[in-house]
């Protein structure tokens, strides 16, 4: 049993806790490199870091974030103690967002990886990450849509973390003749997410719709895209943008 204050904190936590317990440690995901257990320990690592990141901050002694070795411990337990370490980094993850939201402005800021972020990301960026790792064990169905169709969750993708996925999705694509990748991710009704590399660096943000889209998809389908996911159903996007323009833009996104 979890504390209700994850519950509070992080609603995703206890659909993506179903979805782990349901299948077996060694079964396959879709995230093509990971087992359901590769996943716990991922997520296990990353309530630890988030809250190691924040708790320095607000003790006086930033730390930088760690790379994913920090997952190393994790990989040696047994399932059993697997299972409770994450609920018990969880736990420590929600009672240090919560006490940087009593003492803290929200518009705070802290480093992590490397880049500027508020408190408010700390909680936030858990909850994106149950919800997308829910859709490596999962796929495509109803709670994984619902979750991947809200607007924070694409919000968080562009802002917080488009421009680290971006730029280790550059780091092994070809540019072309042009030097230059663009790409317009659509869902009608909303802004593009319009994306773009060349020899200076990378960027994304959210743009008005213009001309076509070199890829249109639902609201769901737009986030896997972001994190270099594909929706179980390929009919669920289009692109007439051409082979060339689509295997790039693709490659971008290659996500982690």
């Amino acid at each position: 049993m979890v504390a209700s204050r994850v519950l509070e904190v992080l609603p995703e936590w206890e659909p993506f806790a179903h979805a782990v317990r349901a299948r077996r440690p060694y079964d396959g995901t879709w995230c093509e490199a990971w087992t359901v257990r590769d996943v716990l320990i991922h997520q296990s690592g990353n309530a630890e870091e988030l809250a190691r990141v924040l708790a320095a901050y607000m003790a006086g002694e930033p730390v930088e974030t760690r790379n994913f070795d920090r997952e190393n411990p994790y990989r040696v337990l047994s399932e059993t103690e697997l299972w409770a370490a994450f609920t018990r980094r969880c736990e420590q993850l929600t009672e240090i967002t919560g006490a940087a939201e009593r003492e803290l402005p929200p518009e705070t800021i802290v480093m992590w990886t490397g880049r500027a972020v508020t408190v408010p990301f700390f909680a936030e960026h858990m909850r994106e990450e149950l919800i997308l790792h829910r859709w490596d064990l999962t796929g495509d169905d109803s709670t994984a849509v619902e979750a991947l169709t809200a607007s924070w969750m694409t919000e968080h993708s562009v802002n917080s973390v488009g421009q680290p996925l971006l730029a280790r999705g550059s780091a092994d694509v070809d540019l072309g003749r042009s030097g230059r990748i663009e790409g317009r991710l659509r869902t009608p009704g909303t802004d593009d997410v319009l994306i773009t590399a060349d020899a200076d660096g990378t960027s994304i943000g959210f743009a008005p719709p213009e001309g076509p889209a070199t890829i249109e998809s639902d609201a769901a389908v737009r986030n896997l895209l972001l994190w270099g996911r594909r929706p179980c159903d390929p009919t669920r996007w289009h692109s007439d943008a051409g082979p060339q323009t689509l295997r790039a833009v693709r490659a971008l996104l290659s996500g982690y």
